[in-house]
């Protein structure tokens, strides 16, 4: 078993119009374990999507003061690679483009990158695995000769994000807004993907605005930010309350003053 844990978590983030910082997140405290699932919910500008850049390490976010530590290592001066090297996965709202670099190509080195010089994986190995997962996201074999994202449809890069995380398998998955601009199809098969990881050797947080993936990917636990903290911490219960009643009802049973909330 493996734990992710985010303590007092402080983090800056340069505008650059302004060439001011801003504070984003405020003070964020969260433990997960590998064979749990976490949803963030919240509402928007409210520090969801940097909170996952940061535990990521995304270097335009700067942390000053708490910690991020994976089974008791501090991740804060770790580079992004090292990070990903040590089993985090971040499935990002908007995968970038990568011109010259087909899909099988980036996925192997992807999973190399991860394993010892002498202990690379076979092409044969890599392949039965490939075509598994492409299966499992009823993605055609044309998609890994393509260059990565290069000319994708919005679920497309969706779904090409759970393959990488299928090929890959780290202990921890970072998904922000995996949902956005699927149709009900392809939710369901990005959520497949994600339910077949499920197990002691995965965890995974996902940010979301909408109960909807939810019913597809059921939380073990539910967080809501609001100001730049969690403020409320629930079951999967509390993403159905949420999206009955809205913000509005939490925000006035914590007294949270809406000013405070919209500043980020």
């Amino acid at each position: 078993m493996s734990t992710l844990e985010v303590k007092d978590l402080h983090v800056e983030v340069s505008d650059e119009e302004s060439q001011e910082t801003k504070e984003i997140l405020k003070g964020v405290n969260l433990t997960m374990k590998t064979g749990e699932i976490h949803a963030i919910m919240g509402p928007n500008g409210t520090g969801k999507s940097t909170l996952s850049q940061t535990i990521m390490g995304q270097p335009a976010y700067h942390v000053t003061q708490g910690d991020i530590l994976l089974d008791g290592t501090s991740l804060i001066d770790m580079s992004v690679d090292e990070r990903a090297r040590r089993g985090l996965f971040l499935g990002m709202q908007y995968p970038a483009e990568i011109q010259g670099v087909t899909n099988a190509e980036f996925l192997r080195a992807a999973i190399n990158a991860r394993r010892a010089s002498d202990d690379q994986i076979s092409v044969m190995d890599f392949l039965k695995k490939l075509d598994k997962n492409l299966a499992l996201l009823d993605m055609s074999e044309s998609m890994t000769e393509r260059y990565l994202n290069e000319g994708f449809s919005g679920g497309e890069k969706k779904r090409n994000e759970i393959l990488q995380l299928l090929m890959i398998q780290p202990k921890f998955a970072l998904l922000d807004e995996i949902d956005s601009g699927l149709d009900i199809d392809a939710l369901k098969v990005v959520s497949k993907g994600v339910n077949s990881l499920r197990g002691k050797d995965f965890g995974s947080l996902i940010i979301t605005h909408y109960q909807r993936l939810l019913n597809y990917i059921v939380p073990d636990v539910v967080h809501v930010m609001m100001g730049g903290r969690i403020v409320k911490t629930g079951d999967a219960d509390l993403a159905k309350t949420l999206e009955k009643e809205g913000y509005a009802g939490l925000r006035d049973d914590l007294g949270i003053d809406v000013a405070l909330v919209d500043e980020d």
